[in-house]
């Protein structure tokens, strides 16, 4: 049986099991990501284009941003048609550290309102 080559397009994603909490916490320590996975958990279910975020960086910084967020195990994204779509990797990292999440956006939602943001 043949396999089909992967995708140029696709993207790799750790595996539920590999998601680590310090890569997860280092994912969302910058303030910018945080603001991603704050939009993100906000949004549509079935995802994000990167261009719905207006984030004051360059396009290089853009992509590093959402990268750490991929590679640590925080989103998810996939290729639909030219766009890429960005999802919370919600139901995993709810599996893996419950709770976490939701404390983490619920803190960050007060700060920034606390702050003016």
């Amino acid at each position: 049986m043949t396999t089909a080559a992967p995708s140029a397009r696709a993207l790799a994603h750790p595996a539920r099991e590999e998601i680590r909490l310090e890569g997860v916490l280092h994912a969302l320590s910058d303030p910018l990501r945080m603001l991603i996975a704050r939009e993100l958990a906000a949004g549509a279910d079935a995802g994000l284009t990167c261009s719905h975020f207006d984030l004051p960086v360059t396009k290089s910084t853009y992509t590093h941003h959402f990268r750490v967020l991929r590679e640590a195990g925080v989103i998810q994204q996939n290729y639909r048609g030219t766009a890429k779509l960005n999802a919370l990797r919600r139901d995993d990292l709810d599996a893996l550290f419950p709770g976490l999440l939701d404390s983490v956006l619920a803190a960050a939602a007060r700060q920034a309102e606390r702050l003016g943001g």
